[in-house]
């Protein structure tokens, strides 16, 4: 850690890296690759380490999920643009069918819902991860995504619909 003292030193190792697991597991969930998913998650502590003194108190994770969150676009711009391209179309995924509480009664399928979370579009699977998976609350997820609480409400119900719009076609070509 370049130009660091052992008083920054120690504050990083105890203010940011005990979040190095939600680090990982917000850019595995945004980048859908474990090898990218390390290599972008490293990236993005390296930046935490690099832009630490501007860190002033506050939300360590959030301010790190922020920084994994900046590099994982970077990244996903550099290397999958059309994926940032993909938005949901409601009016193409209107739920017919069983409701999500019926799926998850009929098969409790952690594989399946992976498969319908992956293909969310990015800034749709990152609040769902924010907010199911890491415990965010709405203020957090905001100042993680730098988009308005509002915003982050209507996003997490425009996700939610569309995973269970996958999670009901992926049952409908299941055996029952």
């Amino acid at each position: 850690m370049n130009d660091f003292g052992s008083e920054d030193r120690l504050r990083f190792e105890q203010l940011v890296l005990p979040h190095v697991d939600n680090a990982y597991n917000l850019a595995r969930w945004l980048l859908r690759s474990r090898a990218d998913a390390e290599d972008v998650a490293q990236e993005a502590l390296l930046r935490a380490c690099r832009f630490f003194r501007s860190f002033h108190g506050g939300d360590a994770r959030a301010w790190l999920l922020q920084i994994v969150r900046n590099t994982c676009y970077s990244w996903l711009e550099k290397n999958r643009p059309m994926e940032l391209s993909v938005e949901f179309d409601e009016e193409l995924h209107l739920q017919t069918g069983p409701t999500p509480e019926t799926i998850a009664i009929a098969g409790d399928d952690r594989e399946r819902l992976t498969r319908a979370l992956e293909t969310l579009p990015p800034r749709f699977r990152e609040v769902l991860i924010l907010r199911e998976l890491e415990g965010c609350s709405y203020k957090e997820i905001a100042a993680i995504t730098s988009i308005p609480i509002g915003t982050v409400m209507s996003s997490l119900s425009r996700a939610r619909r569309q995973l269970y719009s996958a999670l009901a076609n992926s049952s409908q070509g299941a055996c029952p």
